[in-house]
């Protein structure tokens, strides 16, 4: 299938996606309390079968599904998206013990996963994680403390980074599946722009067996690559649905709104920048779709091609929805009005899961490591 082009049965479920959260997700998010777990909502994601086929879906499907939901219903879209984010670890690395014990749950909408990787030192640089894992006979302790965690600390378990050799930098961090209940684990909520549960969790001799560990000892920062890897392209379609709304927001408003004896869409001023609105998203589109095409083909690209879907996607939504309420005036900026709202979302994507310096960092690398054949040293080129 061409990536610039969805056929006409992921066309109509991304339509059906968009109908569905407007109609039965949105008034649940609206009843939801800002900076919680919404629950009931999480249980609709379940009824909805979306909740199953989050951990189903190629990441061609995951994408359209994150930016569809996005579109109508950013509650939503974050409520699935960390569930997704929080439980893949245990798609992927978790022991069947592990899987049958949460997977039913995660998908019936009962529990509430959480992935833990951030630090208070360490965010962008997630190599130099300081929550230590101490040994204790046959198991750890960890200590130390995780901040920026979403859905902390109201979730059920948590897919933990921890260090469990010093001095040995990504080689040294395994990853661990931590109930929410275990002795030692406490957290706090904390305050944030974005309307969604963030907060700090605190480890106090935490005891973890080697029933925990989520794929090998030594070799978490695999599992968590393979999870940012996996939604990455997706984060970028989340923001690719935040600027579609805006922009037909404004496509509306433009066309319906005069002033200077007439509608403000007869501005050159302003059809240009709605046009550069228009052209911008649907670049970043393109780009998102073409990283998920390349993951679900097993591309060698893929943190590449991911990298620069969620740069570009996320920085773009970030243009739209300025431009958006540039164009809206004052009444965009006030309480309960759309871009309102999706001014303060859009904000948070340029930063979680990479911030947008760490997407340029990975771009340049894996630019540089193709760019030459190993070992063969690099000659300027000159002009003749």
């Amino acid at each position: 299938m061409p990536v610039f082009s969805l056929d006409p049965e992921q066309t109509a479920w991304g339509a059906q996606l968009r109908t569905a959260a407007h109609e039965r997700l949105r008034p649940l998010a609206e009843k939801g309390e800002p900076g919680r777990v919404n629950r009931p909502l999480v249980a609709a994601l379940a009824e909805l079968g979306l909740l199953e086929r989050l951990f189903t879906a190629g990441a061609l499907e995951l994408c359209l599904l994150r930016e569809s939901l996005a579109y109508s219903c950013t509650e939503a879209e974050t409520a699935l998206a960390l569930q997704g984010l929080g439980s893949y670890a245990l798609v992927h690395s978790g022991t069947l013990a592990q899987r049958e014990r949460w997977l039913p749950e995660v998908t019936a909408g009962r529990a509430v996963a959480a992935f833990a990787l951030s630090e208070p030192d360490a965010g962008s640089d997630a190599a130099a994680l300081d929550l230590k894992a101490v040994p204790d006979g046959a198991g750890w302790r960890l200590s130390g403390e995780k901040r920026w965690i979403s859905n902390a600390p109201e979730a059920d378990f948590y897919t933990v980074f921890a260090r469990t050799t010093d001095g040995a930098g990504a080689r040294g961090v395994t990853a661990f599946l931590v109930p929410a209940d275990r002795p030692g684990l406490d957290g706090t909520a904390l305050e944030m722009l974005s309307p969604h549960p963030i907060g700090a969790l605190t480890f106090t001799d935490v005891p973890v067996s080697a029933d925990d560990v989520l794929g090998e000892v030594d070799r978490g920062f695999r599992v968590a690559m393979n999870t940012l890897n996996r939604f990455r392209p997706s984060v970028g379609a989340f923001a690719v649905g935040m600027a579609q709304a805006a922009l037909d927001a404004t496509l509306h408003h433009t066309a319906t709104r005069h002033a200077f004896g007439g509608p403000l869409k007869d501005l050159q001023s302003v059809a240009h920048k709605v046009a550069e609105m228009a052209t911008r998203t649907e670049a970043a589109r393109l780009l998102v779709y073409a990283a998920a095409c390349a993951y679900d083909d097993g591309a060698a690209d893929v943190p590449q091609r991911s990298a620069m879907a969620k740069l570009l996607a996320t920085e773009t939504a970030q243009y739209v929805v300025d431009a958006a309420v540039q164009l809206h005036g004052a009444r965009a900026l006030q309480r309960g009005h759309l871009l309102e709202h999706l001014y303060r979302e859009v904000r948070a994507p340029r930063i979680y899961e990479g911030a947008t310096e760490v997407q340029r960092t990975i771009i340049a690398k894996e630019l540089y490591a193709g760019a030459l054949p190993a070992g063969e040293p690099y000659a300027e080129e000159t002009s003749r």
